[in-house]
């Protein structure tokens, strides 16, 4: 297998007629690195991802693997492989034959390539299921043949555009921990294009956040929640408000910074000279696993949220119209470009 190749945008453009789909974008993606585009349906992430493919010509600028421009270069003699969302197994092949396929189309002789694919589909925990069409296969196992069919021809970069998207929420899961395990393992770039805020936040070493066909920002998971850099990514990654602050403009308030209290008649949590305050209605509450989130009605904002403990609600219960008060520290704000 060879090693994973670097990818980079340089003011990389693509235009279908009058409608700027991508619009001159920068990006590094290091080698060996797992790479999320994430952002709202027609922000540009599939358009830049079949770029790179080479399935689709670039309007303007320059992509490069490796160390090479590869722009008029053909998809095949790009060092990478594609995985498409609906898998495209071919119904009449085996397992075993799907995945040798392009090694046929290279004219690797049947034994070998069968051999090959019989050890790719092991690395998959697909070996068991090596004779079955793609019918006779869950949704699941048919996501690891394509896989399996991508990874055989050793590239140094694997694309895979929403692979999870058909998947029941539990074998989502599963999928995403394989996912991660194999590009660990075998040390390729992978670049994946989704629009869900979890999967990538799981997935990446860096997620792109991808807006109306230019990069909001692009940073590892962790900088990405703990400072969003424009209100845009603050909202799409979720677990912040924004709010305008009088001296500092647009800020980001991470949603579990917020200290909840009576709205009169009683002192607020927390009563320190620096602590803001706000009232607002309790809108409606749904739990997380061991926290309540609370959507709070409050003058001058569109949402407003708040993420409580859940032994804190249950000992304090909070109904649907409930006056509250809620605070926190001026430090907590994270301001945003305007």
């Amino acid at each position: 297998m060879r090693s994973g190749a670097a990818v980079e945008l340089i003011a990389l453009s693509k235009v279908y007629g009058r409608s700027v789909a991508v619009d001159r974008i920068n990006l590094k993606i290091p080698a060996g690195s797992y790479c999320c585009f994430l952002g709202p349906s027609g922000c540009g992430k599939t358009s830049t991802l079949r770029m790179i493919a080479g399935h689709e010509e670039i309007s303007s600028g320059d992509l490069l693997i490796g160390d090479g421009v590869v722009n008029d270069v053909p998809p095949a003699r790009r060092g990478t492989a594609m995985m498409f969302q609906n898998y495209a197994l071919f119904p009449h092949l085996d397992c075993v034959d799907n995945v040798a396929f392009s090694l046929k189309m290279r004219g690797v002789p049947r034994a070998e390539r069968r051999e090959r694919a019989r050890a790719m589909l092991d690395t998959v925990h697909m070996g068991a299921y090596a004779g079955r069409l793609p019918s006779q296969l869950s949704g699941g196992q048919q996501q690891r043949v394509a896989l399996a069919r991508a990874l055989i021809t050793e590239p140094g970069v694997l694309l895979l555009d929403e692979p999870l998207s058909a998947l029941d929420p539990f074998l989502r899961d599963r999928m995403r921990e394989e996912l991660k395990r194999l590009q660990t393992d075998l040390g390729i770039t992978f670049i994946h294009v989704t629009h869900s805020q979890s999967e990538a936040m799981a997935l990446a070493d860096l997620v792109v956040v991808m807006n109306d066909g230019r990069i909001e920002q692009a940073a590892s998971p962790r900088e990405l929640f703990n400072a969003p850099r424009t209100a845009f990514v603050a909202r799409f990654i979720g677990g912040h408000n924004v709010l305008t602050h009088e001296r500092l403009g647009p800020v980001a308030l991470r949603t579990d910074r917020i200290v909840l209290s009576q709205a009169a008649g009683g002192a607020p949590d927390d009563a320190r000279q620096d602590a803001m305050h706000v009232e607002g209605t309790v809108n409606a509450f749904e739990y997380h696993g061991s926290s309540v989130q609370l959507s709070l009605a409050v003058p001058g904002a569109d949402e407003f949220t708040v993420v409580m403990d859940e032994a804190r609600f249950f000992a304090d219960p909070l109904s649907v119209g409930a006056r509250v008060r809620a605070s926190w520290r001026d430090g907590d704000l994270h301001r945003l470009q305007a």
